[in-house]
């Protein structure tokens, strides 16, 4: 049977918006939360409604009252992140202690953030000295990031969203399959911050001295045997926001092949569990530098799984990276 919500969803992608919107406020009428958190996302978005952060605060707050568990998870991350409203770290963990005995994923986020070395704002408070692989350009490295229990949570989370690479094609406005990556991937935009991914990226910026907030969303790769991400730069000429710098964490290492090559640079990395890869894309003046063409090399046995991030020269306006920008 077809939910209010799916009606109202079918009724938006056929330029109906409105009409759903108001299917969505009937079913809202009668508690349906669903109903309260589809209309959150599309505050959020800004795609089918106008974006407005705070009101979709509250109405993912009203379908976790109503007993919604992804409304709860998302709710979770919006506080920690402070969208659309103040950040509030303590506020978040509350609302993952709320959940934890329904959710699996809540209980994990807790017990995994109580061991993170963190002040009482969710701020790292270690050091991540970084190893310099290459000074110029710099490629860099830090062993041990994050944890094995991390790495494997991040893999848990990320499998059953993982969907064939893509990228944006700006003339036919919609998503194509990436000509150069042959893998699966899985990404955390605003939506699926939770507390524990919040952690993640903020411990990533302290490793690569950036705001956390100059990040893309995390994603988490997954390469089969034969596949691979074929020689390319991540900075993209004229992008008002370039790309300065990619971060990348190894999440597994029980698999053949894979390695991170850099052949203008003569430089090939592999890590182990946990620890991190960092490289400049750009030049002194945010140019993308010529020299840092990589590719991750064929899979030859088992799987390769890997956290990406790219990292922006400063902050997004309110409007975000946009979709052409950051895949979902």
């Amino acid at each position: 049977m077809t939910t209010s919500a799916q009606q109202a969803m079918a009724l938006a992608q056929a330029g109906q918006a409105g009409e759903g919107l108001a299917l969505l406020r009937a079913a809202q009428a009668r508690g349906e939360a669903d109903a309260f958190l589809l209309e959150g996302l599309w505050l959020i978005e800004g795609r089918f409604a106008p974006r407005d952060p705070a009101a979709a605060r509250a109405a993912l707050g009203k379908a976790a009252e109503l007993g919604h568990v992804g409304a709860a998870r998302t709710l979770a991350g919006l506080v920690a992140c402070g969208v659309g409203g103040d950040p509030d770290w303590q506020g978040a963990q509350d609302v993952l202690r709320r959940w934890a005995e329904r959710d699996a994923v809540a209980a994990q986020q807790l017990a995994l953030i109580a061991r993170m070395d963190l002040d009482a704002d969710g701020i790292p408070r270690g050091d991540y000295p970084l190893q310099v692989v290459h000074d110029d350009p710099r490629v860099a490295r830090h062993e041990g990031l994050l944890s094995a229990d991390e790495c494997d949570f991040l893999i848990t989370l990320a499998e059953p969203r993982m969907r064939r690479a893509t990228i944006f094609h700006d003339e036919l406005q919609r998503f194509v399959e990436d000509p150069v990556r042959r893998s699966d991937k899985s990404g955390f935009p605003l939506v699926s911050e939770w507390p524990f991914v919040r952690a993640i990226n903020r411990r990533i910026a302290a490793a690569t001295g950036t705001s956390v907030e100059q990040g893309e969303p995390l994603q988490v790769l997954r390469y089969a045997e034969t596949q691979e991400y074929r020689p390319h730069f991540d900075a993209v000429a004229g992008m008002d926001n370039p790309r300065i710098l990619t971060a990348l964490v190894w999440l597994n290492e029980d698999y053949a092949g894979g390695e991170t090559s850099f052949p203008d640079i003569g430089i090939e990395a592999r890590g182990k569990t946990g620890d991190l890869l960092v490289f400049a894309n750009t030049d002194a003046e945010q140019r993308p530098d010529p020299r840092m063409r990589h590719a991750g090399r064929p899979v030859t046995a088992g799987v390769k799984f890997l956290a990406s991030r790219w990292i922006r020269a400063r902050p997004p306006g309110p409007e975000g990276f946009g979709r052409h920008e950051v895949e979902r």
